[in-house]
């Protein structure tokens, strides 16, 4: 599978709703049927992150890839999250 392809399918059928709720996607790796990959922007850390990866993401993909055998979601937090947080806990604290 060649990872234009991929990136075809992703830029027509996943990214425009994406994009709709002020996210994006990043493909992190494909290897041997597995494609890897993380949500950004508004979608990063979202509640519903697994249920759009299962929904929109693995359907649209492997309807259009049948060699994409299955998708993992690599879920980060953000530097800019735990930055409010470590303020929110420094303030508790003293500090």
């Amino acid at each position: 599978m060649e990872r234009d392809s991929l990136e075809t399918v992703l830029d027509e059928y996943v990214r425009p709703l994406l994009h709709a709720h002020g996210g994006d996607l990043e493909v992190i790796d494909v290897t041997d049927g597995i494609l890897q990959f993380r949500l950004t922007g508004k979608c990063s850390g979202c509640p519903a992150a697994d249920l759009t990866a299962e929904d929109l993401v693995q359907t649209a993909v492997q309807e259009h890839l049948p060699g994409i055998k299955r998708i993992v979601l690599v879920q980060e937090v953000s530097e800019e999250l735990l930055d409010q947080a470590r303020a929110i806990l420094g303030g508790r604290h003293g500090g």
